[in-house]
């Protein structure tokens, strides 16, 4: 596995991007992806990204017919919001670090964990902790 995986980083900040729009939790984001629509995100990751995040984020509501919810979690935020990259990069580490040669299927476990809800609470410190403190909560199954 290549650290620093800039395709990771940008399908990561992509999902916490459609996360934001459609007001969902990001482990819904990638379930309404599903497994194929990843895979090719992650794929195209370096052509996509050169188009503006907004239109790629769009396309991929509009394929997936992914719905709005109400899951806000920067409207609940009491501090400075962190921005989609920032989140990016912690899920994009975090995998790097746990993953296999199965980037997209560490992915989807990742999203689907207990550690969604702790990244995603943006009036805790936990996603400024270092990486490999995330990592060790993540494969601990809990806060340390």
């Amino acid at each position: 596995m290549m650290k620093n995986d800039n395709d990771l980083f940008f399908t990561c900040s992509l999902i916490e991007y459609i996360g934001r729009v459609c007001r969902l939790q990001r482990k819904q984001v990638v379930e309404y992806l599903g497994v194929e629509y990843l895979k090719r995100i992650y794929k195209y990751a370096g052509t996509l990204h050169c188009e503006p995040m907004e239109k790629v984020a769009n396309d991929y509501i509009e394929m997936r017919k992914i719905t709005n919810g109400d899951f806000d979690n920067i409207k609940s935020c009491k501090y400075e919001v962190p921005d989609y990259w920032t989140i990016g990069k912690v899920y994009g580490r975090l995998i790097e670090d746990v993953a296999g040669n199965e980037i997209v299927e560490t992915l989807i476990v990742v999203y689907g964990s207990w550690i969604s809800e702790a990244i995603s609470n943006y009036n805790s410190d936990f996603y400024y902790q270092s990486r490999e403190y995330i990592c060790k909560c993540y494969l601990e199954g809990k806060m340390i």
